[in-house]
């Protein structure tokens, strides 16, 4: 089960669609160039492929529980070592902690060759990340020099501790409790489940962010405050102190992703787990928030790098396996399978989309950069709202298809693909949680017709599709007429029902809910059919230089078109649910069902 690293195709999406020579242009990024960021994708590359995608499949064992310690699947801790003395954790971490202040968008990159290697492995450092992001933006500086430098180096790594027993994605619900100590720290108790990478033996430490209420925290999602709790307490000088009262009560038996070990933490069993206070007293869920939205993006990769893998491994075994006939030949000798229609079908379906995916989450990816860097404030507003857009998008799309895309890669395998000795069946485990933690798809899509569509007025996505829009002219003049048509077509259906959600979502809101996930999948179709729009019109040109690497850009070309012939006429069909067939979800009564 060889893993080769797409790197001519993410950088053809780096350069070409995310315009990467412009984002190393922005305010902070003076050490990025082109030429650096193809070493970085080529050793990158070089380290998913030898290191990690070598350990996924004997990962899939799973990590180990036993008196509350966590041993991490076998090959994981030397791999996580050599991830650490490479520098790879820091890539994206703030320079003055010692990081490498990289783009998003190279992060980006370089995390889809994560994802796809060894996607148990890769949420180590997705969740480090994270953690890394809220604590700079939102800690003081005492915290930041305590913890920074030594996450940001991966010796220590970090988690994410929202959900609990009885709250689930209901924030409101959470019991966890902190109650002030005389040193100024706080004393933390309570439960927490699902928590990702949250004992283990790869690093020194481990630092929770966790949200918990203060005794006079008012109710609901206002009344949450977010601390640091480090595993082991940290000494003065820097060095590691005592054991805190925090400690890994089980392991959870899952579906997929055994080798990232997911906790249930029980804090204050004894005397209260310490714990630090983050910014502000009861702001706790907004500064989650700054992790939460890197993380979702970070799932959006996930989903679209398991369904690479998946593809990759569909087309390997489809080269090789040979059955049947040809279809229509007079000679009996059987051919290998990628020669049947049905299978090209399946493997271009797979291809597809996650080539619009990736498209589309690079976009995203840079959207995130110029939000944070641009120097024009007016540009950096725009990209804010158009990247808080796009992530309920690439998590929800990207992660839904990224079911489909890896039971198609079963399918190419037929029976052999049901059989774990294949590997095949491990991406389709795997990948099935992607869809839902983070928030879930139908969260995603709340969130998207709620806050991003119709709290804003339909501004970002109308300007979204009227920029999709000028492509089709562009499509048109190029003389590339079923992408153009399609595309059209998709983008005047997800204006009718942007239109839809304004006029319901305020007076009808149940209406509008019941048609959000179809919403959220045809701005996925469409704006991902845009995305390979842009890159039919792009390779045509490159087509012309006399250098051009014609394979290629005829793939690209080819690849457009099949996404617009085959999956952007779904975009009608979600969009008849979504205007016409919201009510009938509606229809029947609990006791119906």
């Amino acid at each position: 089960m060889i893993y080769h690293a797409p790197v001519k195709d993410i950088r053809f999406v780096l350069n070409e669609l995310a315009e990467l020579p412009a984002i190393c242009g922005l305010p902070g990024y003076g050490e990025c160039s082109v030429e650096l960021v193809d070493a970085v994708l080529e050793e990158g590359a070089k380290f998913a492929e030898g290191v990690l995608a070598p350990i996924n499949k004997q990962g899939d064992q799973g990590a180990k529980w036993q008196d509350g310690e966590v041993t991490a699947a076998p090959g994981f801790k030397d791999a996580w070592q050599q991830y650490v003395e490479s520098g790879w954790v820091g890539l994206r971490a703030p320079e003055e902690f010692g990081g490498q202040g990289m783009p998003a968008l190279v992060a980006a990159a370089v995390e889809e060759m994560w994802c796809a290697s060894n996607l148990a492995f890769s949420l180590a450092p997705l969740l480090t990340l994270g953690a890394v992001e809220a604590i700079h933006h939102h800690a003081s500086d005492e915290l930041k020099h305590i913890y920074l430098p030594m996450m940001s180096s991966g010796q220590w790594t970090g988690t994410m501790n929202l959900t609990e027993p009885q709250a689930g994605s209901d924030l409101a619900q959470v019991r966890s409790r902190a109650v002030p100590a005389a040193d100024g720290s706080y004393r933390i108790s309570g439960q927490k489940i699902f928590i990702t990478w949250g004992e283990h033996d790869m690093a020194e430490n481990i630092v929770h962010l966790v949200l918990a209420r203060l005794p006079d925290a008012p109710a609901g999602v206002k009344g949450i405050s977010l601390f640091i709790v480090p595993k082991f307490l940290v000494n003065a000088d820097g060095s590691l102190g005592a054991r805190n009262d925090v400690r890994c009560v089980s392991l959870e038996h899952k579906l997929g992703i055994h080798g990232s070990p997911t906790a249930v933490m029980s804090f204050g069993d004894n005397d209260g787990a310490v714990g630090y206070l983050v910014g502000e007293p009861n702001k706790g869920l907004n500064y989650m928030f700054t992790m939460m939205n890197h993380a979702r993006l970070g799932v959006g990769i996930e989903g679209m790098a398991v369904s690479e893998r998946a593809y990759q491994k569909a087309v390997e075994y489809a080269r090789e396996r040979v059955q049947s006939r040809a279809v229509g030949s007079p000679d009996p000798a059987g051919v290998p399978i990628i020669q049947h229609p049905d299978v090209r079908r399946m493997l271009m379906t797979m291809r597809a989309q996650i080539e619009a995916q990736r498209a589309l989450t690079f976009y995203a990816a840079a959207a995130l950069d110029r939000a944070a860097r641009h120097p024009v404030p007016a540009e950096a507003a725009r990209n804010q709202a158009l990247l808080n857009f796009l992530i309920p998008v690439v998590k929800g799309w990207n992660t839904e298809q990224a079911n489909e895309i890896t039971s198609l890669a079963i399918q190419v395998h037929g029976g052999m693909g049901f059989i774990e000795e294949t590997g095949v069946a491990q991406y389709y485990r795997d990948a099935r949680i992607t869809a839902i933690y983070e928030g879930t798809t139908g969260i995603q899509a709340l969130d998207l017709i709620g806050r991003k569509t119709a709290a804003e007025h339909g501004v970002t996505a109308r300007a979204l599709l009227a920029e999709a829009q000028s492509t089709v002219t562009k499509l048109q003049a190029a003389g590339f007429d079923s992408i153009a048509g399609n595309l059209a077509s998709a983008i005047a259906d997800a204006e009718r029902c942007v239109a839809f959600i304004l006029e319901t979502f305020g007076s009808q809101p149940q209406l509008a809910a019941a048609g959000s996930v179809p919403f959220l999948k045809l701005m996925g179709i469409a704006l991902g059919g845009w995305q390979l729009g842009r890159a039919a019109l792009i390779a045509k040109d490159k087509l012309q230089e006399a250098d051009a690497d014609a394979d290629f850009l005829n793939a690209k070309i080819v690849t457009a078109r099949f996404f617009a012939e085959h999956l952007l006429p779904q975009a009608s069909g979600l969009a008849a649910a979504i205007v016409r067939g919201a009510d009938s979800v509606l229809a029947l009564d609990e006791a119906q069902f």
